[in-house]
């Protein structure tokens, strides 16, 4: 732990009452559904951390996820692991999820276009088709490995359609993520050649799409019209980086978390497939209950008081998003696809944060769902899954599955 480090946590224990409960977020065996984080979120609004301050309800995180004092809270991740300066940390630097002010609102400005509805609504036709596609391929079967055989192949290939490259390549767009996914963990300075080496093929996509123009997604950020403000070719490379991360891994493990969703409420899934038009409706819910974002990480920029607690400049502050989801102050505890009023949830962050790829994200889980629902009935657990922690980015690492399989056409 740094110096600063020290004193900023030595502020934490004078100003947060011990009273409050204690969760150990640092054990390999905490939960963020674990029946403790109920039990403090009963006893009061907020938890100790060995992290900083953990929010448990919709009310207070609903509000601090906006809050002007507060910052996104993952800037200093490699700093921490003495990482300070080269490639990697002008990277990490560059997101749009890093930056504050007027650079944040710069970059958001010139990447916004290439996610409009108009672009994303042209591929959803392209999405349910993949689904079926991949579904063809397991369905008759009457089981499948689920991320290996559906979640992860469709994921990798919505970013492939996305980026108007190979969709053969899926598996090398996987390889990519997980690669940049190691700049997540504790071992980043090892790692440090594997995800620099991630540019070279970002700036091949700039090269071939500048030579091949096209009207698509990556046309529109990398051939912006003439004489408009654009991204440097950096900053370019650096969004795509991110994008490529982040569209495949959460996509994957939101999907593997909404297959378990609906195996453990049966006759949600039956519903959706006699009415795939509660597809959208079936996103948000999975993303309430289950979302693979388990927390929402905020460092307060000033020292303010919230709901009777002092905070310090410096706190590092994580909104639960699936505690807050569930809370039963607010709407509906159990999984209901069909309620009229589901609270929101903080899946997709909130504020100006709010993720730039939301639309892209709901059109493909959409697809996918409403698929799947038609296809595959009755899905169970065929065997033990495995899992990432339920912590940070949480998934399914295997889920085998074993279903009734319906004609392409859903009828009977």
């Amino acid at each position: 732990m740094s110096p600063d480090a020290g004193r900023r946590e030595e502020r934490w224990q004078i100003t947060v009452d011990e009273s409050a409960p204690f969760l150990d977020v640092a054990d390999p065996a905490f939960s963020v559904r674990s029946a403790h984080v109920r039990q403090a979120r009963e006893a009061t609004w907020y938890a100790r951390t060995s992290y900083g301050l953990a929010v448990l309800r919709h009310d207070q995180a609903a509000r601090l996820i906006r809050h002007p004092s507060l910052r996104h809270g993952s800037r200093l991740w490699p700093a921490h692991h003495g990482v300070t300066s080269g490639p990697f940390a002008d990277w990490w630097a560059s997101w749009v999820l890093n930056n504050e002010g007027e650079a944040h609102q710069r970059l958001r400005r010139l990447l916004n276009p290439a996610f409009s509805r108009r672009i994303i609504d042209r591929l959803r036709p392209r999405f349910e088709a993949l689904t079926g596609e991949l579904a063809d391929a397991f369905a008759p079967n009457g089981s499948c490995e689920f991320v290996s055989e559906f979640a992860a192949p469709y994921a990798a290939r919505v970013i492939a359609i996305l980026l108007g490259i190979p969709e053969g390549d899926w598996a090398t767009i996987a390889a990519h993520s997980a690669t940049v996914g190691l700049a997540m963990g504790v071992r980043i300075r090892e790692h440090l050649p594997e995800i620099e080496a991630l540019y070279g093929y970002a700036d091949a996509l700039i090269a071939d799409r500048r030579r091949k123009p096209r009207e698509d997604f990556m046309t529109c950020l990398a051939c912006p019209p003439a004489g408009e403000e654009h991204l440097a070719d950096a900053e370019l490379r650096d969004s795509l980086v991110l994008l490529i991360f982040g569209g495949f891994d959460t996509t994957r493990n939101q999907l593997g978390l909404a297959m378990q969703a609906f195996m453990d409420h049966p006759s949600q899934w039956r519903l959706l497939g006699e009415r795939p038009e509660l597809g959208p409706a079936a996103v948000e819910e999975v993303m309430r209950v289950s979302p693979t974002t388990t927390w929402v990480t905020r460092e307060a920029i000033a020292d303010f008081t919230f709901d009777g607690l002092d905070i310090p400049a410096g706190t590092t502050i994580h909104l639960f998003c699936e505690s807050a989801g569930t809370d039963p102050r607010v709407g509906v505890a159990d999984f209901d696809i069909t309620a009229a009023d589901r609270p929101s949830h903080f899946g997709f962050g909130g504020g100006i944060h709010y993720c730039l790829g939301h639309l892209v994200a709901r059109a493909d889980m959409c697809a996918a769902l409403t698929v799947l629902a038609r296809r595959l009935r009755d899905p169970h657990a065929a065997s033990t899954p495995t899992w990432l922690p339920d912590s940070g980015n949480t998934g399914p690492i295997r889920l085998p599955i074993a279903f009734t399989p319906a004609p392409r056409d859903g009828a009977s």
